[in-house]
């Protein structure tokens, strides 16, 4: 899976600065974790880690730094954003949501949207690729 196919694809041009951690293992199955541990802050960066990754959708926990985001876009499949610590931004079709731990939002699909972090946080992404070859 390229960067592009990723829930939420960077564009270079608007987040130079961002650096970006994405690490594409998977983590190991039939184990109990305690998913907030399994990925750390990074100064001045987005870390993003593979939990599932399959054809017909993946889920990842990413961590945002203070200040770091990622920039408007619009995805083919629908995604779930659930944030597990901190608090964030989440802009779809223009309407700001924030979002605070234990909260979610679905992001339906061909809708513009964008992620601010206001503050450090993390979440789960979800994206669901089926009904929509």
């Amino acid at each position: 899976m390229t960067i592009d196919e990723f829930c939420y694809p960077f564009n270079k041009k608007l987040t130079r600065r961002l650096n970006t951690n994405m690490d594409q293992t998977e983590i190991e199955k039939s184990k109990a974790l305690i998913i907030v541990e399994i990925i750390e802050y990074v100064p001045n960066s987005v870390v993003i880690k593979t939990i599932i990754k399959k054809s017909t959708g993946n889920i990842s926990v990413m961590s945002f730094d203070s200040g770091e985001g990622l920039t408007e876009k619009t995805s083919p499949f629908d995604s779930f954003a659930q944030i597990i610590d901190g608090k964030a931004e989440i802009v779809i079709d223009g309407k700001a949501h924030v979002l605070e731990s234990g909260q979610g939002i679905i992001i339906p699909a061909h809708t513009s949207n964008l992620i601010k972090a206001n503050g450090r946080f993390k979440m789960i992404s979800t994206i669901i690729k089926s009904g929509y070859e």
